[in-house]
């Protein structure tokens, strides 16, 4: 296997203020949240998602952790592709 040296990476001020936009666009959902959750009540259960159905705690962890679920396609063409003959 050939080794290569590694790639330098720089760093440039585009990126760093796409960085601080995402950050403060993070930061207000977060404040609103907490605000949503003050004025909705202090229960402990409705906080952190216990008493909630399954579907709802599984939405909010798949938010919390950024994952977004793509649905499957269920006809064969999706499945084995599309053969012409």
């Amino acid at each position: 296997m050939l080794r290569r040296k590694p790639t330098r990476l720089e760093l440039k001020l585009d990126d760093i203020e796409e960085f601080e936009s995402i950050r403060k666009d993070l930061e207000t959902r977060k404040k609103q949240k907490e605000d949503v959750d003050v004025v909705g009540g202090s229960d402990g259960e409705s906080a952190i998602g216990l008493g909630s159905d399954p579907k709802g705690r599984e939405q909010m962890i798949n938010d919390r952790i950024g994952y977004k679920p793509q649905p499957k396609p269920n006809n064969r063409s999706s499945q084995f592709g599309s053969f012409e003959f």
